[in-house]
Parts: structure tokens; sequence; C-alpha cells
């Protein structure tokens, strides 16, 4: 080893193994706390109620309106709910969406966050917030918004359905596979993202045939948490920028969006950094972008922009609103080269490369 390289770990505890939201209650004792808020989007209100019960007098309530792309005014009501009720800490059960808002809350307030992840998203172990104002969607990086605490209990994702189970995984893939070319990329967060990809590439197919394999979700939780990992480490690209403009800008399902938009952007980089992008190649025996859309083929992920109610008209604007500001990627963008990226993702092109 020659490279130069800086690497700084993560100071999140991360507790893996079924059954271990158990001890959920235990560990906002050992933040300190005595007054946790509970998060969940409207879908997972139950469950989320069934944990406060569970807390008993450590929590002080249930906030169930978490969305999508994190909207800074729902971000604004659970404030005012964070005030009312004296909440020093808050635990947010579900996916990318509920970790989005309690770390939103503890960018504004500095609280201990607990996270409990019911997906694949990997947001958790990331000090990155994504919100959305004003049709714009933002991130911002900071130490108060990674959460103290993550509790992966495989036994919380047997329930997810299979699409989202599928589009949640590439989603997480994506982390990983722009990590690999990261322009602050380290030996650690290569090896990371390299294994968290073999660990999806194994277990989506077997959720695919199975949804009920245990075995195969605990797979890919552990991959989950490698791929969030590797986005909290290092920069990203071209992937991430045009989700969130896609995301931000047109309201657009964020997991559904990463896995479309996943093959043509390795394949847009495959040419600049093939080195990079090798272990995508060997894991699919196949170029990265090609490999990768062949996947999602086979395991039935969506694949055109156009399904997810995007019009060829949106494409112009989107291509605009991505290149408007310079940003680093391996392989030099221009906006009609990006227009052209998506225009083959709108159509569900399979990549050349």
């Amino acid at each position: 080893m020659t490279r130069a390289f800086t690497y700084r770990g993560s100071a999140a505890h991360i507790v893996f193994g079924a059954g271990k939201r158990a001890e959920t209650g235990a560990w906002v004792e050992k933040l300190g706390c005595r007054k946790a808020l509970v998060l969940s989007t409207p879908h997972q209100a139950d469950d989320a109620a069934r944990l406060a019960d569970d807390l008993g007098a450590l929590a002080v309530g249930v906030f169930a309106k978490a969305a999508m792309h994190t909207p800074v005014d729902v971000t604004e009501e659970a404030m005012n709910l964070v005030r009312t009720s004296g909440a020093d800490s808050v635990v947010s059960l579900g996916g990318g969406s509920t970790t989005g808002l309690g770390k939103a809350i503890a960018y504004r307030t500095d609280l201990p966050q607990i996270v409990i992840p019911t997906t694949y998203a990997g947001s958790e172990v990331t000090p990155i917030l994504g919100q959305t104002e004003g049709g714009r969607k933002t991130t911002i990086r900071g130490d108060s918004i990674l959460p103290e605490v993550v509790i992966y209990d495989p036994e919380l994702t047997t329930g997810l359905p299979l699409s989202m189970t599928i589009t949640s995984g590439l989603n997480a893939m994506a982390h990983a596979a722009e990590a690999l070319y990261a322009q602050d990329r380290n030996p650690v967060s290569s090896l990371m993202a390299a294994e968290g990809l073999a660990a999806f590439s194994e277990a989506l197919p077997l959720l695919k045939a199975d949804p009920a394999d245990t075995e195969a979700r605990s797979a890919a939780l552990y991959g989950a948490w490698l791929c969030g990992t590797v986005l909290g480490t290092v920069g990203m690209a071209l992937h991430h920028k045009i989700c969130h403009t896609l995301g931000g800008s047109f309201d657009a399902p964020h997991a559904e969006t990463h896995a479309i938009m996943l093959p043509h952007t390795v394949g847009f980089n495959a040419g600049a950094v093939p080195e990079q992008l090798q272990p995508i190649a060997d894991l699919f025996s196949a170029t990265p972008g090609a490999g990768l859309f062949d996947f999602s083929t086979q395991i039935g992920a969506p694949l055109a922009l156009r399904d997810l109610g995007l019009s060829e008209g949106d494409l112009d604007r989107a291509a605009d609103i991505a290149t408007e500001n310079p940003y680093w990627n391996p392989r030099p963008i221009d906006r009609e080269s990006i227009r052209n990226l998506l225009q083959d993702a709108w159509e569900g092109s399979r990549p050349a490369v």
C-alpha cells in the first residue's frame, strides 16, 4: 500500500440481531434520556404506537407524519410537538423518510437519535440530511445529524413488500457503487462498498424467490449497513445529484428513482474509472452498467423513469437543474450528455457499458 488516504469511522453504536428492537428502552436510558418522541410515516403509525407502548413512561408521544424527501413544513410541525412534549430524544422507526425526519429534528435541536430501520435505505448511518423546500432538495452534512444508535433487527424487515425490498436494496447499492469511485475514497470504504454490493447481489434474488427468507433478510440488512456507512464516509457524485433533482423537483419516489438510475449513472462513469468499478463487473460478469441493468431485470426492479409518471418533457428541465451547479464526477459532465443519459433512463434502455 503506497497510496496516501484519510479515514474517519462512524461514532454510531450499531446493534444488530433478531429481536434487538426489544432493547430500545435500554438504549434510551443509556443515552441519558427519559422522554423519547417516536417517529414514523402514516403507513407505520400502528407500529410506532406499539413501540411507544413498549417504551412505556420513556415515550412522550408519537409523530406519524414523516414524508418522502423530508419536507421542511413537516419538520416544522414535528418541531412543535418536540417543544410541547419536552422530548429529549427521538426514536425513528421506519425507512429513509422517517430517518430523515429524525435527522432534521436533530439538526435543529441536537437531540440524540435512535433509529430502527425497516427498509434498506442506509441513511441511518450517515451524517447527511436531505430536505426539500420550495421544490428543491438540498443536502446538509454535520455531526449532529448522525444518529447515536442504530438497531438493526432483521425481523422488522420480513413484512417489507417485495417491490419495496427490491428498490430499497438497489437504492443502498447505489451508495456503494458511487463510493467505489468517490474522489475521497480510501481502502476501508472501498472494501465496505464491495462487501455491501456482494451482500445485496446474493440476497435480493433469494428474496425475490422467497420474501420470507430470514437469512436473506439478515444479509440484506447487513448490506444496507455497509452501503449506508460508505455513503456517510465518502462523497457522492453524478448518481445522487440526478436522483436528488428528480426527487426534489419532480417528486419522483426516492428508492424507485435510485433503482432506475443506477445502471445508467454507473454506465456513464464506467469508461472513466474501469478499475474502480471492477468489483461490479466481477459480481455480474458484465460491464458495470449493463451488469446492473441485467441484475435489475432479473429481480423485477423498475427500469424506466416514464413508469414513475415523469413526462419526456420533464427531462429538459431535469438536465438543466442537474448541471446548473458544478460538482465533482469522475467523468466530466455537460448538459447534452446528461440529457441523453436521462432519455435512456426514461425509455428504460440497457446501457452499453
